[in-house]
């Protein structure tokens, strides 16, 4: 198409957060292009949720993100919220189901959410081009030239939704990244988050043959705790409060592990002395986790005999320590099964009403380029489409 083709906003990047933006300015009869690099839209989506997209979540508050600048993200969300995108799905006639804690999916399939995304920018009359790739981004008296290889576009409006690096396999780059740095942005540190972690060393020798073990846990670094399932695998552990944890946790620090959640470990242990005291440790534990962990740790950290053996001390002792296990992750698994990335294009040289640059007037940044992360839990695509939104309002 000929760069005299008139347009109002281009946006790069056609994953939730590029075309929420763009249907959103489609309906205020902006004339969008969407440009993305792969050869379909919304591969992310269509991955998310085990293929069902946990599209959002209905306790969305601003404390479930992190962020350099922790209250950036309040005025898009407050002003764009689950319920509204919820209203969206169900005049698509799409069914859904609350499966824990907020998280709602799709019944069927995350096909449908984008399906929607994709009818609601062609009734907008917003343009798509898959396999579009860009070479060069330049500004102009009027606006931003963008050449690709399905030709030179220009419009007024450019904005930027080519995502973080999770996930390289599904075409993440740091393209959004490199952009931001070209018009004077800067870009905070990344690194991946919500990702299994890895052992080494002593832990991953002790656990290692434990792989598919799994258990409730609380999870704690630092001030931050998550109660969920921990999944061990044959690299570390995983499962949902391992990847709620790995975002607040920094190598080196040490994880605290509450093998019995919700528990009065020492009450349990003494009322199960008293109960059966010739029963051994070892079969005690299997009663309270999972008989190959509690196998294990009589073979590490605890030493099995009957419990009327064991004191008061001693069993307080063990109590200590199966609620508050220390655990020393070597590092995480990385981009590779990353959900999202931490860091990213600082927010203090953005509008939070609007997501505007305020070094380059007419750019604006969108969803997981930016210094925003959510939990674990559909908290992500509620950032994606309400900085979309907050966006496509304002192009």
């Amino acid at each position: 198409m000929a760069e005299s083709d008139a347009l109002d906003v281009l946006v790069i990047g056609g994953g939730a957060a590029g075309l929420f933006c763009a249907l959103t300015a489609g309906q205020r009869g902006r004339r969008v292009r969407v440009i993305e690099h792969a050869n379909r839209c919304g591969k992310k989506i269509l991955m998310s949720g085990g293929g069902r997209c946990n599209f959002t979540n209905t306790g969305t508050r601003p404390e479930n993100f992190l962020s350099d600048n922790p209250h950036f993200c309040r005025s898009a969300l407050a002003r764009y919220r689950p319920e509204h995108f919820i209203a969206m799905v169900e005049r698509h006639g799409i069914a859904y189901h609350e499966k824990e804690l907020g998280q709602l999916f799709c019944d069927e399939s995350s096909k449908q959410i984008v399906k929607m995304l994709l009818d609601e920018c062609a009734d907008a009359g917003v343009e798509v081009r898959t396999q579009c790739v860009i070479s060069a981004v330049e500004k102009t008296d009027h606006g931003f030239r963008l050449r690709t290889t399905q030709g030179v576009f220009s419009a007024p409006a450019l904005v930027v939704a080519t995502g973080g690096l999770s996930i390289p396999s599904l075409g993440a780059t740091g393209f959004g990244y490199t952009l931001a740095k070209q018009f004077g942005h800067r870009v905070l540190p990344t690194r991946a988050g919500l990702v299994p972690l890895t052992l080494s060393g002593t832990h991953a020798d002790h656990w290692r043959d434990l792989a598919g073990v799994a258990l409730p846990v609380t999870a704690t670094t630092g001030k931050q705790s998550f109660s969920n399932a921990m999944l061990i695998t044959h690299r570390g552990i995983s499962g949902p409060a391992i990847l709620q944890i790995s975002s607040y946790w920094q190598p080196g620090e040490t994880l605290l592990l509450d093998l019995l959640p919700g528990e009065d470990a020492f009450a349990r242990l003494q009322a199960l002395r008293e109960a059966r005291p010739a029963a051994e440790l070892r079969s005690v534990l299997a009663e309270l986790l999972p008989k190959r962990l509690a196998q294990r740790l009589c073979e590490h950290d605890f030493e099995s005999r009957p419990m009327r053996q064991f004191h008061a001390k001693a069993l307080q002792q063990i109590a200590d320590t199966l609620q508050h296990y220390p655990l020393i992750a070597s590092g995480t698994e990385g981009y590779r099964t990353a959900e999202v990335t931490l860091g990213g294009v600082d927010t203090r040289q953005l509008s939070s009403s609007s997501m505007e640059s305020q070094c380059c007037p007419g750019l604006y940044f969108v969803g997981e380029v930016m210094d925003v992360t959510g939990w674990l839990g559909g908290y992500n695509f509620q950032w994606a489409w309400a900085s979309g939104h907050a966006a496509g309002q304002a192009v």
